[in-house]
């Protein structure tokens, strides 16, 4: 039986060839090759795997990227994990970057905690570790039978502001909304940097605001009101304002942002970046950038993104592979993964 010198395999669940490139950079990284395996969509649209080399009684490590068509790629991620479970692989662990469904971790009346049915899935399937990265409640960890490591992108961003935007010093931090303070309040204290937050009302409807069965905060109407508005109150003194670094870990529907970045303008701002981990921009997000007094867009290559790159030039990319990659080594070998959270702060 030809088993690999490492001890371990990877392997990609993607079908599409633009959420492979994670992959192939975290394999170049640890030296290993991508385990050879197809995986494409009938027909009828069913998902199929085909795993080409033998797996039984190694460490299988799947990446997988989630795209637009998130339903497909999790569908791909079930059936190749089960896949390897029943060829009798020794563990199967997941390595998800961007974690599906992690908005949707809060009883909405008559509604669904998703989240906590996808980890049931993920855990039926196969898997019996994960790896993902800056999840949007970290509570989600409790909702997985098995253990979960959540890494954080903020040492990357924070150096590409370091090494990127040359007069950084003279920034300040700002969080879109007061949900967003504690995290933002992690990027100032380690960049030494002012922290303003912009104040907005979450809208709920009647029927929410009637109803206490719902998990607190109350959904955002994202059809109407953004929640802010130019006379907001913004817990800054305007004459300081200059250079402002928006922060938060998923950007997708760019209102709140676009909004934020007005009322920054508004106040005497000259440039403003915005930094996030995911970079989802679904629909119009790229247009409404290009348009909009933003400066520059700041995500990692947790999703990927380069349909919405040549659409707005001003969406940048940070590279997180490395830290994916180590995490891979240091879980295959059995050492610590503290050293990945060093300088990591509690509100991160």
């Amino acid at each position: 039986m030809n088993v690999p010198k490492s001890g371990y395999r990877v392997f990609s669940a993607n079908s599409s060839a633009a959420c492979t490139e994670l992959a192939k950079k975290i394999t170049e990284r640890l030296g290993v090759e991508l385990g050879k395996s197809v995986v494409f969509q009938e027909s009828n649209r069913e998902t199929r795997v085909d795993v080409k080399e033998s797996v039984r009684g190694q460490t299988i490590f799947i990446i997988q990227t989630i795209p637009r068509d998130v339903n497909t790629a999790i569908m791909e991620l079930l059936v190749m994990a089960y896949a390897l479970k029943t060829s009798c692989a020794k563990n199967i662990i997941g390595v998800i970057p961007y974690f599906p469904y992690s908005k949707q971790c809060k009883m909405r009346k008559r509604g669904s905690i998703v989240c906590k049915l996808l980890a049931s899935m993920l855990a039926k399937a196969g898997l019996t570790h994960i790896i993902t990265m800056d999840l949007h409640q970290k509570e989600i960890q409790g909702f997985f039978s098995f253990p979960v490591d959540n890494l954080r992108a903020s040492p990357f961003l924070i150096q590409y502001i370091q090494e990127e935007i040359p007069d950084y010093r003279n920034a300040i931090i700002v969080a879109k909304s007061p949900a967003a303070a504690k995290r933002a309040q992690s990027y100032a204290e380690r960049l030494r940097l002012g922290l303003a937050v912009i104040h907005g009302e979450a809208q709920c409807s009647e029927s929410d605001m009637a109803d206490g069965r719902h998990s607190p905060p109350c959904v955002r109407n994202t059809t109407g009101h953004t929640g802010l508005e130019s006379d907001a109150p913004l817990l800054l003194d305007p004459l300081t304002v200059s250079l402002c670094l928006l922060q938060d870990d998923i950007i997708d529907d760019v209102g709140d942002f676009v909004a934020a970045a007005e009322i920054l303008k508004e106040r005497g701002a000259y440039k403003i970046y915005i930094m996030a981990t995911h970079g989802l921009l679904s629909a119009d997000a790229p247009r409404l950038i290009e348009e909009s007094a933003i400066d520059e867009v700041v995500v990692t290559n947790t999703v990927p993104h380069e349909v919405q790159k040549l659409q707005c030039p001003k969406i940048k990319t940070v590279d997180v592979s490395m830290i994916l990659a180590e995490a891979i080594r240091r879980i295959h070998n059995g050492e610590s993964m503290a050293y990945l959270f060093r300088n990591i702060t509690v509100d991160d």
